[in-house]
């Protein structure tokens, strides 16, 4: 029989330095009693999307991008070993809308449980996929406090749609799965919203936090403020990170684009400073599609972001 030297497996015929190893190479599929520091669940669900999405795209777009970065962080001199378990993704009906978001919220809640990772990454999927994911926490983890990093409030009634990515935090509200005094809401931006959106978080407490307030105050200062105040009164804290809340600029493979939002670098601080408390647990990452990104400019942005996550949780 022939022996083809030159000639490796579909898809492994890459370069490889020998001095460095990309974060991609610490994905493990997870088995029945593994454990490790962090994991990662897919939710690829974007048809309760209220405009065109292929956000469903995104879980694995956002898991090829991982080998576009090294596991060593230079400024602290950091190398990431470990292993990052994934769940793989929850499967999604091609017509089942509600029954979807309902396998999501067992399919998270059965991950949450295994405790087989001391901190969690969820990977959208549009933002519908929050309400799934923080029931499931609330459940295994206790009161749950949420920082929301959004251009929208997501407070949109279910009567005119059903749940869809506009509604996850109204009905977590309505359904008391979290407390309006325990949601913040980070890079809210003008002429995004209704009026009676913001009434109505007003109205249940939740505390918002405008561009202007971002660009006045600074994003440390914000979190500083709401982290002191939500750690006596909740157990956990998450962070759902909605890529819209950046500008456009930084993220063209999102549906909902617009300018005067957030640069890439702020939300990134921002999600190492809130990261390296010891309450925040979780953070989702949603509204992303490959179909319309450029070069994966955006997934990109979502694992940088789940690197600051990781960076902060191991360094602080």
């Amino acid at each position: 029989m022939t022996r083809l030297r030159h000639f490796k497996p579909a898809g492994k015929a890459i370069f490889k330095d020998s001095h460095t190893t990309k974060m991609k190479e610490l994905l493990q599929q997870w088995g029945p009693g593994m454990t490790s520091t962090f994991a990662i669940a897919g939710v690829p669900l974007s048809k309760p999307s209220i405009s065109h999405s292929g956000a469903s795209f995104a879980p694995d777009t956002i898991r090829s991008a991982l080998q576009s970065y090294t596991t060593f962080a230079g400024d602290t001199g950091l190398e990431f070993t470990d292993n990052i378990l994934d769940f793989g993704d929850i499967y999604m009906d091609p017509t089942d809308i509600i029954g979807n978001q309902q396998r999501a919220y067992e399919g998270l809640r059965e991950v949450y449980a295994s405790e087989a990772a001391k901190w969690w990454m969820v990977l959208g999927g549009d933002h519908s996929i929050s309400y799934s994911s923080i029931k499931a926490c609330s459940e295994q983890y206790g009161k749950v406090g949420v920082i929301q990093f959004d251009a929208h409030h997501d407070l949109r009634n279910v009567e005119d749609g059903g749940p869809t990515n506009g509604t996850p935090f109204r009905r977590l509200l309505e359904d008391h799965v979290i407390q309006g005094e325990n949601l913040v809401q980070i890079g809210i931006r003008d002429f995004t919203n209704a009026k009676e959106y913001a009434r109505f978080a007003d109205e249940q407490g939740v505390m918002v936090y405008s561009m202007q307030d971002v660009d006045r105050n600074s994003m440390g200062r914000i979190l500083e403020k709401e982290i002191d105040r939500l750690e006596k009164q909740v157990d956990i804290l998450y962070l759902s990170v909605d890529i819209d809340v950046l500008d456009q600029a930084f993220a063209p493979g999102c549906p909902a684009i617009g300018p005067g939002g957030m640069d890439s670098k702020t939300l990134l601080e921002g999600i190492y400073f809130a990261s390296r408390h010891e309450k925040v647990k979780l953070m989702d990452i949603v509204e992303i599609d490959p179909t319309i990104d450029f070069r994966n400019m955006t997934s990109r942005v979502a694992v940088y972001c789940m690197l600051n996550f990781m960076k902060a949780k191991k360094f602080s």
